[in-house]
């Protein structure tokens, strides 16, 4: 009877398969080795498959029972198992290695840049950062999750990556996952819209810091982040459970202008639109999108106060800024709107518009 241990080999094969040739060879049936060794023939059915490890004790009971020393079944269940975990390993590696061409269309440099993926230069170490980053096994799981799909992706901004977009919500996430809210209000968020439109009267570190405490008492989590390429989205909104609501916001031509109408617009989506949505501003021209700019418009700008100034006709610089001062908005973002209608020049004006500096710790 064989008692050498067995050579190893790159196939797994479990110590069950030379069990059963050793009993064959004794003239045993698999019922008279479970009798024999006092266990149900239901504990040893797996230990054929391969199913079960062979364990000290039961190595010790096979000893007895078929002569063969307790130290060839654990080790032959060792060399099995690593067997199995090798060969598990090659196959996470061929997938890593499958899965290298998602590297750039999941934005794996722009996510170094903002800090959200460490730098690698082996493209499976990258695959790895990238399936950590998202949470997932494999990266071909991510766009069958629901919370990384826009409800809305058709507009005038050009062809745009699902993958990039997938990339730059969970970054979106996982920065708001961070950040401490109250339960989402809805009425508190409303009452609050005018002390939040005061602010655009006032450099951004000096409101900042109180505009991000202001959004979460309400229940809203501002992260303000750079865009990515392929995105094609200057803001969205969407929830982290039911009472935790997301306002991303881009770096989009540091006017602060766009900036503050921006703001409101994404803050129109969290009022009007449902909470299962996941929702982009961009060009596109829709209800959801119609509506949210509606009412960006009408808070910065009250409606009937704007007619009335445009009734008039004079849009000199002294004139903007007596219609701001007197609604208690920056000037700047009446010169936006009047050259965003076409009543001012694209180029005139803009003197008075200003210009935030971004640093990366926005």
């Amino acid at each position: 009877m064989m008692t050498e241990e067995a050579v190893q080999s790159n196939l797994p094969i479990p110590p069950g398969e030379y069990l059963e040739e050793v009993i064959g060879e004794l003239g045993m049936t698999k019922n008279e080795l479970a009798r024999r060794m006092d266990r149900p023939a239901s504990k040893l059915s797996p230990i054929f498959k391969g199913d079960k490890a062979i364990t000290p004790d039961t190595a010790i009971r096979l000893e007895k029972v078929v002569g063969v020393p307790a130290h060839i079944w654990t080790g032959m269940e060792a060399e099995y198992r690593l067997t199995l975990a090798r060969l598990e390993e090659n196959e996470r590696e061929e997938q890593l290695k499958s899965e290298t061409i998602y590297i750039t269309k999941f934005c794996y440099n722009e996510l170094v840049k903002a800090g959200e993926a460490a730098q690698h230069s082996k493209p499976t170490d990258k695959v790895r950062e990238l399936q950590n980053f998202f949470g997932v096994m494999s990266l071909t799981s991510v766009l069958r999750l629901h919370r990384y799909r826009a409800a809305f992706r058709c507009g005038k901004s050009g062809v745009r990556s699902p993958e990039a977009l997938a990339s730059w919500l969970r970054m979106g996430e996982k920065r708001a996952q961070k950040i401490f809210c109250a339960t989402f209000n809805r009425d508190r968020l409303l009452a609050t819209l005018d002390k939040l439109r005061t602010m655009t009267l006032r450099p951004p570190e000096n409101f900042l810091k109180e505009l991000r405490a202001e959004l979460a008492n309400c229940g809203v989590a501002l992260v303000i982040c750079p865009s990515f390429p392929k995105t094609g989205a200057n803001g969205a909104t969407f929830w982290i459970g039911r009472d935790k609501a997301v306002l991303m916001i881009t770096i989009r031509g540091k006017w602060a202008d766009i900036f503050w109408f921006s703001l409101f617009h994404e803050i129109g989506h969290i009022l009007l639109h449902k909470q299962q949505e996941v929702i982009l501003e961009d060009d596109s021209e829709n209800k959801h999108e119609s509506r949210a700019n509606k009412f960006s418009s009408d808070v910065l700008i009250p409606r009937d106060a704007y007619k009335r100034f445009v009734k008039q006709g004079r849009f000199y610089l002294i004139d903007i800024k007596t219609f701001a001062d007197k609604i208690g908005v920056h000037s700047g973002i009446v010169v936006g709107r009047l050259q965003h209608e076409g009543l001012l020049r694209r180029e005139w004006g803009n003197n008075i518009r200003e210009r935030y500096k971004w640093v990366k710790t926005l």
